[in-house]
């Protein structure tokens, strides 16, 4: 079994849950999707290898997982919420302001950042997603 999908499933037990098929199902679609997937996307991926799975339990299982902190909605442009794993309880996104490609990257620079904030506004984190608006590549060659 993948780990990220170990890793999740640790999580919903150790949290009480139950991890019935439509869950392992929902969450393989959205681990195997690399978590990039509106809730409308994981529903289909989901059916895909369990039929009985219905888009309730997919949005159940939505709110449920970020109750967790396990997934973000993240809106880019397309008005639909697409939802992200939050490795590690992070997530990083470098987002073209003109032609809306994102450029997922995992470097974590926010460490010391969070640790600062933490003692300054003595607020417990429990993760970021952080996005970076610019240009790519492909239009700074264009402009």
């Amino acid at each position: 079994m993948n780990k990220r999908i170990e890793a999740l499933n640790s999580t919903l037990r150790n949290n009480g849950y139950r991890l019935t098929a439509a869950r392992r199902a929902i969450l393989s679609a959205l681990v195997d999707s690399g978590g990039h997937l509106t809730a409308d996307e994981l529903a289909t991926a989901a059916n895909r290898s369990s039929p009985q799975v219905g888009r309730m339990t997919v949005y159940r299982t939505l709110d449920l997982l970020q109750e967790l902190g396990l997934i973000r909605p993240v809106y880019q442009g397309s008005g639909a919420a697409h939802f992200v794993l939050m490795e590690e309880g992070h997530h990083h996104h470098l987002l073209c302001s003109v032609c809306d490609a994102v450029i997922e990257f995992d470097e974590c620079a926010v460490r010391e950042m969070e640790e600062q904030i933490r003692d300054r506004f003595h607020f417990e984190i429990q993760g970021h997603l952080l996005e970076i608006y610019g240009l790519c590549p492909n239009c700074q060659e264009k402009s």
